[in-house]
């Protein structure tokens, strides 16, 4: 299982925020020497921009999406006789994790190919958002979220990497992300059985409690609640196809009986299995 696949299996746990969101101008005299407190993404509408990240130099052009992680510190600068963007200061997080996306090598300048239907509804909501249109609001972060998914979605297919300078410190969290992968793809195997978390931490090759905490850190909610997620995500998969019984998910999913599964699974929906489905 390819460990991006964690933000389908928890779409439900993941948080944008978005701080702010503005538009901005800037004649070739520009310069800016920044290092940012969260993400930043620039949508550049008209002109070229220089970015320097310590000696590296990279070049972004008129419909190019730029993303930084934070604490990285750059230096931009105009390179053509005006240049204008939207930038967009954000949060992302999963369960207890706000910085999930530094697991992975974003950062960087993404081709306006890679993303251009969704850097342009970005935009385009944006425009309303300026003029504050009623529910413009929900629908720019509704936005972003399409367009940070589709930069996952490219880095997944192995079509984008992030140049953007990769410190170590981000380099340790996708450490622990490979480290987990045999977790992640034993509990898929076996979801069908009931998977103790004393089971997964041997593993990982940790004691119980110390893989608790370790798992914790890095995708930000403790196993048990990982498994208990995706095995409610499957219970509603089978619901909707309307083919099996109560008793026959239970048993897919590793519950013991029917009534554990319709306790766990009102627990999670708030409504009983057997009403889930009209």
């Amino acid at each position: 299982m390819d460990s991006l696949n964690i933000f389908n299996e928890l779409s439900e746990l993941v948080m944008v925020r978005i701080n702010s969101c503005s538009d901005v101008a800037h004649p070739n005299s520009w310069m800016e020497r920044r290092q940012l407190k969260d993400y930043d993404l620039w949508c550049v509408q008209e002109g070229q921009i220089e970015i320097r990240i310590q000696e590296e130099v990279y070049f972004a052009s008129e419909g190019d999406v730029i993303l930084f992680t934070p604490k990285v510190a750059y230096t931009a600068t105009a390179l053509s006789p005006r240049c204008k963007f939207i930038f967009t200061h954000f949060d992302l997080g999963l369960g207890e994790h706000h910085r999930i996306l530094d697991n992975f090598q974003l950062a960087g300048i993404i081709n306006n190919t890679l993303v251009e239907e969704e850097a342009r509804l970005f935009m385009d909501t944006y425009n309303h958002y300026k003029r504050s249109t009623p529910m413009s609001g929900i629908r720019l972060k509704g936005c972003l979220t399409i367009l940070i998914a589709k930069i996952l979605e490219r880095y997944s297919l192995k079509q984008y990497r992030g140049d953007f300078a990769y410190y170590p410190a981000n380099q340790k969290l996708n450490k622990d992300l490979v480290k987990l992968q045999p977790v992640f793809d034993f509990i898929h195997e076996h979801l069908y059985q009931t998977i103790r978390v004393k089971d997964v931490a041997e593993i990982a090759g940790m004691s119980e409690k110390y893989f608790i905490s370790y798992f914790k850190q890095a995708l930000g909610l403790t196993p048990g609640r990982y498994i208990y997620q995706l095995k409610m995500n499957r219970a509603r998969e089978l619901l909707y196809i309307k083919r099996y019984s109560i008793q026959q998910i239970a048993s897919m999913l590793g519950y013991p009986d029917p009534y554990s599964f319709s306790k766990a699974f009102r627990k999670y929906y708030n409504v009983p299995p057997s009403k889930f489905v009209w």
